[in-house]
């Protein structure tokens, strides 16, 4: 019987990146290891979320969406009475921290700005919809391999 095997454990066995760059190159007719995708986002909100203690959270963490995360919404009470809605539960399933909130629930997300909460929705859009803007690339002088943001921006700032 097979073993299911949670993403955070397949990133766990990866090799560190200090480890690829110092390891010696392989022949050009070898095939090409596959990298893992970049599924987290730091974003930094134009205004930001005030908490109950008057704490301001601006920095945070949102993770590229599931299926799950895309379906869940859909049979939700509250997004049934009001389809409205489905943005703010589906961006509490996508955002994984907001300054020092790790549980980010859709009670924080009805209480943002609605400028945080337009901010939000294109970041998910940009990062699920068009899919995140960077690309693996090789320089054809040296072969080197190195990252470019095609977006020309760092995502999640305005």
């Amino acid at each position: 019987m097979r073993r299911k095997i949670a993403l955070e454990e397949l990133l766990e066995r990866a090799p560190a990146t200090a480890a690829q760059n110092t390891a010696p190159q392989q022949p050009a007719s070898a095939p090409a290891r596959a990298r893992a995708p970049h599924t987290e986002f730091e974003f930094e909100l134009p205004l930001g979320y005030l908490d109950d203690e008057g704490t301001v959270h601006r920095h945070g963490t949102m993770r590229l969406a599931t299926a799950r995360d895309e379906l869940m919404p859909q049979i939700d009470l509250r997004v049934k009475e009001n389809p409205a809605y489905l943005s703010v539960v589906l961006l509490s399933h996508v955002i994984t921290r907001l300054g020092d909130l790790s549980d980010v629930h859709a009670g924080v997300v009805e209480r943002m700005y609605a400028t945080d909460v337009a901010f939000l929705q294109d970041l998910y859009q940009r990062i699920n919809s068009e899919g995140h803007t960077r690309a693996a690339v090789t320089c054809p002088h040296c072969d080197g391999a190195f990252e470019v943001d095609l977006a020309g921006g760092r995502l999640g700032e305005s």
